[in-house]
């Protein structure tokens, strides 16, 4: 928050003030903005999985700081309820019109799996070299290739 406060050439108890809801407020709002963008990559390239998936880790690694307010930071977002925001929905929209007739649960699988990479790599717990190979693995099995 204090990063923030200052990008923008604020206080935190000004920055707290803009929001009704504090400091919860601005994390789900930077969360919300996050799902927004990554929904706007994944629907800018081809329908197909290993396409989305490689834009999914390009996004993570290239915004780590805004994935880790879309995932690792406490928010007040739901996912899959009637009161998810629609940016959410469509990041998992995205990602499920690559399964073939669009399986909820193989794409909540397939967002498990790209999560767990983009966590795993850009916190450098898995050596960037075989990123290539990881994406190529986990689609092979996603796709149901082996």
């Amino acid at each position: 928050m204090r990063r923030i406060a200052s990008d923008i050439g604020v206080t935190q108890p000004v920055l707290y003030s803009a929001f009704a809801g504090g400091r919860q407020a601005i994390i789900d709002a930077v969360a919300v903005s996050g799902f927004a963008a990554i929904a706007d990559a994944l629907e800018a390239v081809a329908p197909d999985l290993k396409t989305r998936m490689r834009t999914y880790l390009a996004f993570a690694n290239s915004q780590p700081r805004l994935y880790e307010a879309m995932f690792a930071m406490q928010t007040e977002l739901h996912f899959g309820a009637d009161h998810t925001p629609e940016p959410l929905k469509r990041a998992f929209a995205a990602i499920q019109e690559t399964i073939p007739g669009r399986d909820v649960i193989k794409a909540e699988v397939v967002w498990a799996t790209i999560h767990g990479l983009a966590t795993l790599e850009s916190s450098g717990r898995l050596p960037q070299p075989q990123a290539e190979a990881r994406l190529t693995y986990a689609h092979r099995v996603l796709a149901g290739q082996g």
